[in-house]
């Protein structure tokens, strides 16, 4: 299995971004998927989940209203937009897939593969 996130960049506060997460070497449309970030000298914290079909979603509280997941499962891509950035939300951003499907959770203990990371950095 790999993931692969891309779209990070460097923004103004207010700006949006929109991350991207490629699937390959699973049956995409079987598994929940989740976004976390690690912020410079924190650990990982969750972002967002979406079930296997995309009805269901969850959140963090510091993302709420400002976040978006989605996916495409004809395309095995998970999508991350983000609005009204912060400085706060400058972090590495990871997707992540279980190695069997589960059902959507935020915990990262429920997550087995993990892509190699978009920096997303917002300036005030």
């Amino acid at each position: 299995v790999q993931l692969q996130a891309f779209g990070g960049g460097l923004v103004q506060a207010g700006d949006s971004l929109r991350l991207s997460c490629a699937a390959v070497g699973l049956t995409f449309s079987a598994y929940a998927m989740a976004w976390f970030r690690q912020a410079p000298g924190k650990e990982r914290e969750f972002v967002a989940s979406i079930s296997w079909g995309g009805g269901n979603k969850y959140y963090a509280d510091s993302v709420k209203d400002r976040f978006t997941i989605s996916r495409d499962n004809t395309r095995d891509t998970v999508y991350l937009q983000m609005n009204s950035l912060k400085p706060e939300d400058t972090a590495v951003y990871y997707c992540a897939v279980g190695r069997v499907p589960r059902p959507v959770s935020t915990a990262e203990s429920e997550y087995d593969y993990w892509g190699q990371g978009t920096l997303v950095t917002v300036s005030s």
